[in-house]
């Protein structure tokens, strides 16, 4: 009898460790319909449906971070590229923002493999708003370009990134 009782609990454990980052949001139907929240509390950019990119502004610096995580930002993914640029838009103004691998010795990231990336500029610590397209980026072999996205807006579910 014991036996079935830890058994019975560690299967009940496994089953109610669920989705991780995920919220569950209840639907017309009366199910429930689980929502991928980002883990910095940033702004999702879908890359089709296997990859995000969570954008994370410290507008008092003046920087904006950009995490490289899989579709249901779970998991941080690692990729190779030491840097990549964003086309930053707004009524009168265009910028280019170059983001920079950044490493991390506590996670073992290093440029080359690294899920976050950092850029900088004065103009962010003063708009927070803008339209955005990232010009390439290659996640794991899969290369994404002329990715558009609204900030702080991010992408709808139907407006996933091309490859």
């Amino acid at each position: 009898m014991r036996t079935f009782s830890v058994s019975t609990l560690a299967l009940a454990a496994v089953l109610c460790a669920g989705c991780g980052n995920r919220q569950s949001t209840p639907t017309d139907n009366g199910s429930h319909l689980h929502v991928d929240v980002p883990p910095h509390g940033g702004t999702p950019v879908a890359l089709g449906d296997d990859y995000q990119i969570e954008w994370v502004l410290d507008a008092t610096a003046g920087k904006l971070q950009a995490y490289v995580l899989d579709g249901e930002m779970e998991n941080f993914v690692r990729i190779t590229p030491p840097s990549f640029d964003v086309t930053a838009k707004w009524p009168g103004r265009e910028e280019v923002l170059h983001f920079a691998a950044i490493a991390n010795t506590a996670t073992g990231e290093k440029v080359g493999s690294t899920s976050l990336f950092e850029a900088q500029a004065d103009w962010l610590k003063t708009n927070k708003t803008f339209d955005a397209v990232i010009r390439e980026i290659n996640v794991q072999g899969t290369i994404y370009t002329n990715v558009a996205f609204s900030f702080p807006k991010g992408t709808a579910a139907d407006e996933k990134g091309g490859k």
